[in-house]
């Protein structure tokens, strides 16, 4: 069938299809075109001798070049990893600044000022906009010069160092210089590893592992370095460093350092002292000023010199800086106070001091002026009027009459600490500093200083062990004397019939009450001081006659608080002034007669121009130990004396050297100070009860041993 008009209509899939386009068909290549691909290719050049020989280099250089790309940039790639997830983890730069995992413990004297520490000191958070511009400039001249254009790390400082450190024949990643500031930061964050107390057996251990250098630790400082550029600011990277870095002397950052070389904050530090704190850096140990001041100031020469060299200081500046180098503060120089501050110490618990976690500040009774004069004195007696090569020891102490230590020297060696403290560990036989313990209790009972005793031959018999005949040190019998005289010529023979007409137990008993705490002898022989005491213990006795009779306990503690807590922790309770052992009309007559010791007895070498004093010499069994404890007004001072090994002094009694001493120190404490008088009370009448005389005595107590120290003859 067809449609109108006899045509055929569109079919469905003509419809469908209509709007289609006939592809048109592909036009010929241009002849030119044509004839171009169709000529043939040109063969290579054929190579040389030359090329065959290079050819293989060739190769080598290729797959080099295609192995090193990929690996830098598998290095970038896990570079910027660590560095992104390190500087991710990193906190803010306050909990940075304290590298400390213990506290320290600082001692104050009396007036509050410092004057020893303990474990390392942090003086608190300092930043590189407040701290001293020209601390600032020393530290970057000196360890980092570079430090404001680096990303973290100094490649030309690094191969330097590692060429330097080779050439000298140490292993190049280990010596002297090359690290960044950053760097150097990174390794005193340990790189991030935070102490454990689990992995390592302390603090120091942990130090000593972060500082081990091994390639891999030195790749992950450089990566760690990198992270902190890119967390913190120059600014922030330099306070970290401040802070943390330890500058000797136990001073953790320069807040700490400035404060313990020199007295004021690291804010205030001028060239000189800027130059010399970052001298100490490399070698804190040995560079520090309180270690060597004179390699502290040739280190700090040398920083000057760089400063200048880099513009951050002027010819003019550097050169006063170089003629003016910085000196410790008086407090630093002295070093004052080692001994005193064992002493002081030993009587807190663990907890506060060595095993603390906190900063403590401990108040003391310590005055530094006092304890500089006693040890400028034991030095110079030392060094005037002891022969050259004597190995004699000597110890000091001096004490408020409240029992308050204001100084304190356990040796001759002055600045020494954490030593054998002679002043408080050393049990020493007294010889006759014991004897005024005898005439308080005569005092006591009611005799008088013009009371006579008999200065004869003496003989006590000791059950078991026969006859004891005591002697004077001059072997010499004077008679009927007063006590007075007996004291102050430091007869033995009216001092045992004495203690044995008052009754041993009875002067055992005054001496224990006035803080004589080592065992006493229980023979007659108690009386000549063949008993041991220490130097701090018969001192405080001695304090005992000066403020009126009563005991003491000698303390050094004020009190202990948390710093930044005004509340203390302890204090001093229980110590000071205790219960009344004899009269204060005793004790002011035993006063008057051992001033007649200084006047006009054995201890003459004592004496001060205007000044009244007080006190008594001591010799033990064949000279091994002299001693001399005395008072004026103010201050009771003793003196001990003698060899660490116990062997015979040479030549040596309490009225001598240890007299010289005892007047070298209270002339230095006194110096300037207006006169006081002594406490004492002269007897009122001629004589007393009579003529106390000895004749026979049998012994109702003995103890064998004491003999075999007396019979080969007593000191005064």
């Amino acid at each position: 069938m067809t449609g109108q008009g006899g045509k055929r209509g569109p079919l469905v899939a003509d419809k469908r299809y209509s709007n289609s386009k006939p592809k048109p068909k592909r036009k010929a290549a241009p002849a030119r075109k044509a004839k171009r691909r169709a000529a043939p290719r040109k063969k290579t050049a054929k190579r040389g001798i030359i090329g065959w020989l290079l050819s293989p280099f060739v190769w080598l250089f290729r797959i080099i070049w295609r192995l090193t790309w990929r690996l830098g940039l598998a290095v970038t790639v896990l570079t910027g990893l660590g560095v992104w997830y390190y500087a991710s983890q990193l906190p803010p730069i306050e909990e940075l600044v304290d590298a400390r995992t213990r506290g320290s413990v600082i001692l104050q004297d009396r007036d509050g000022a410092r004057f020893a520490s303990r474990g390392e000191l942090f003086g608190g958070m300092i930043t590189a906009d407040t701290v001293s511009p020209h601390l600032r400039n020393a530290v970057v001249a000196t360890e980092d010069k570079r430090f404001g254009i680096h990303f973290g790390i100094d490649p030309y400082a690094t191969v330097a160092a590692m060429y330097r450190n080779y050439s000298q024949g140490r292993n190049p990643l280990s010596g002297a210089g090359g690290s960044s500031i950053s760097q150097q930061t990174a390794k005193l964050l340990c790189n991030g590893v935070p102490y454990d107390p689990s992995r390592w057996d302390d603090e120091r251990a942990y130090e000593q592992d972060c500082r081990r250098t091994t390639l891999w630790r030195k790749v992950k400082e450089a990566v760690f370095a990198m992270a902190m550029e890119a967390r913190y600011t120059k600014d922030e990277i330099l306070t970290i460093y401040l802070n943390r870095v330890y500058m000797g002397g136990g001073a953790r950052g320069a807040e700490a350092a400035a404060q313990r070389f020199f007295g004021i904050s690291a804010a205030e530090v001028n060239p000189a002292q800027a130059a010399m704190l970052a001298g100490v850096i490399r070698a804190p140990s040995s560079t520090a000023p309180t270690s060597s001041l004179q390699r502290a100031q040739d280190r700090a020469a040398t920083v000057i010199r760089l400063m200048r060299e880099q513009g951050y200081l002027s010819e003019r500046a550097a050169d006063e800086a170089s003629a003016n180098p910085a000196v410790l503060s008086e407090a630093a120089a002295a070093k004052a106070g080692g001994y005193f501050a064992d002493w002081a110490l030993d009587g807190i618990p663990d907890f506060l001091t060595d095993d603390t976690t906190e900063d403590i500040i401990v108040k003391t009774t310590l005055d530094q002026r006092i304890q500089t004069a006693a040890e400028e004195a034991l030095l110079w007696v030392f060094e005037n009027k002891v022969r050259e090569g004597s190995v004699a020891q000597a110890a000091i102490v001096v004490m408020s009459p409240d029992g308050a230590v204001r100084a304190m020297v356990g040796g001759r060696d002055v600045r020494a600490s954490g030593a054998f403290n002679r002043a408080t560990q050393a049990n020493r036989q007294t010889g006759s500093v014991f004897k005024p313990f005898v005439y308080a209790t005569a005092l006591e009972l009611g005799f008088s200083p013009n009371d006579f005793i008999k200065d004869a031959p003496l003989t006590i018999t000791i059950p078991g062990s026969g006859p004891w005949e005591p002697q004077n040190y001059d072997r010499q019998f004077k008679g009927d004397v007063t006590l007075t005289r007996s004291l102050a010529e430091s007869r033995n023979i009216p001092a045992v019939v004495m203690s044995e007409e008052v009754g041993r137990e009875l002067v055992r008993t005054v001496a224990q009450g006035f803080g004589i705490d080592s065992d006493l002898a229980a023979g007659p022989a108690l009386a000549l001081g063949v008993s041991e005491s220490t130097l701090i213990e018969m001192t405080g006795a001695y304090a005992g006659f000066l403020n009126g009779g009563s005991s003491v306990i000698p303390y050094g503690l004020t009190d202990l608080r948390l710093r930044g807590d005004a509340e203390p922790l302890m204090t001093n309770a229980g110590a000071g002034i205790g219960e009344r052992v004899i009269n204060e009309s005793a004790a002011r007559q035993l006063t008057w007669m051992m001033h007649q010791v200084v006047e006009n007895g054995t201890g003459t070498r004592a004496q001060m121009e205007g000044w009244q004093v007080a006190g008594k010499t001591g010799t033990t069994n064949s000279q091994r130990d002299a001693w001399f404890i005395g008072f004026t007004g103010d201050y009771v001072t003793g003196v001990w004396m003698g060899n660490d090994d116990n062997t015979p002094l040479n030549k040596v009694t309490g009225g001598g050297l240890p007299a010289d001493i005892w007047r070298e120190t209270m002339t230095r404490i006194t110096a300037g100070w207006q006169p006081s008088r002594l406490p004492m009370e002269a007897p009122s009448v001629a004589s007393g009860a009579g003529t106390i005389s000895g004749g026979d005595i049998v012994a109702d107590q003995e103890i064998l041993n004491v003999l075999d120290d007396i019979l080969g003859g007593l000191g005064e």
